[in-house]
């Protein structure tokens, strides 16, 4: 089973042992740096992802949060993913911390029981949180482009469409669409820095599946520079693609400005004029263990350790120098 702890690394155990957390076992198994695998945790004996763990003498048990508290490994666990639903996320942390109040959960579902991160926007403000939420794969996608619109310009409304191959939404995916809606719709404004925001989540059934596929409609003030914004997309796209390889913009910025009877009549605000930004984005997975269509897999699972090593790297600073050694 689990190897001897090295001192250099934190512990992770990743519950929900389905795509998402799949894929995020294998990125800490061959590319964690301050991260290694702890135990999988499930509900379904016959489950594909937990018996991948036991085959990679990762601790695994079928018997959810409380099967975890009972394995030798438990107390010796720093961070735990979080990749099931939004309800099962508030009973398993509510169950954990109950136990362990200083562990620290990183939630790939859209519960957003404690604040939004977004790595390339936020990771650093939240490292010392006992719990971060990693928004919704189309979060992950578009908020850093609305974010690098409203650093350079003030942003009255941003509109997120997100397409994913329906083969690539799971159920858990599809069991949380309202939340998806919600959970991206507040983290547009409170992360992205928008005035209002609103998402929508298109699954295209198209054969074969397609690659995911992203758009943002940004209503900048008026005056705002188009050049400032440009730049500022293509250097955010650039810093996302740091640790989301398959991260790219499709096509140079779009403008328009929208003046007089083109002003648009937006939800929470009414008519503004602005200068209308579209952006458009395409995310190939790295096929670690999903197909390379799935970016919004993998966007998930690439942010959310992206986050766990900052998490990480941070505790390992704290601790004395003896055990650091």
């Amino acid at each position: 089973m689990t190897t001897q702890q090295s001192p250099h690394k934190k512990r992770v155990a990743i519950i929900g042992p389905g795509n998402i957390g799949t894929d995020l076992m294998i990125k800490i198994l061959r590319h964690g740096k301050h991260l290694e695998m702890g135990a999988m945790v499930g509900i379904d004996p016959a489950s594909d992802g937990l018996a991948r763990a036991a085959r990679m003498d990762v601790a695994v048990t079928h018997e959810g949060v409380e099967g975890l508290a009972r394995l030798p490994e438990f107390d010796s666990i720093d961070i735990v993913f979080d990749a099931t639903s939004a309800g099962a996320h508030v009973k398993n942390d509510a169950f954990l911390r109950g136990l362990r109040p200083n562990l620290r959960m990183v939630d790939l579902t859209p519960a957003a029981i404690g604040p939004y991160c977004i790595p390339v926007v936020n990771g650093d403000q939240h490292v010392d949180a006992p719990n971060v939420n990693m928004v919704t794969c189309g979060g992950q996608a578009t908020i850093p482009m609305v974010a690098a619109v409203s650093r350079v310009a003030p942003v009255h409304y941003a509109e997120i469409v997100a397409s994913i191959a329906s083969k690539s939404a799971g159920p858990g995916t599809r069991a949380n669409i309202d939340e998806f809606t919600e959970t991206t719709s507040r983290a547009i404004v409170e992360v992205g820095g928008a005035r209002e925001g609103k998402a929508i989540i298109v699954m295209n059934p198209a054969e074969p599946p397609l690659i995911m596929r992203d758009t943002v409609y940004c209503l900048a003030a008026e005056g705002a520079d188009q050049d400032a914004i440009r730049a500022s997309v293509e250097q955010m796209a650039a810093d996302v693609a740091a640790y989301v390889p398959g991260y790219r913009l499709k096509q140079e910025v779009q403008f328009e400005r929208l003046e007089g009877a083109q002003a648009p009549n937006l939800p929470g605000i009414g008519r503004q004029a602005g200068l209308k930004v579209s952006i458009f984005l395409e995310v190939e997975g790295a096929a670690h263990y999903l197909p390379a269509y799935a970016g919004n897999l993998d966007i998930m699972t690439s942010a959310a350790m992206a986050t766990a090593e900052r998490i990480a790297a941070g505790m390992l600073a704290a601790q004395p120098p003896a055990l650091a050694a």
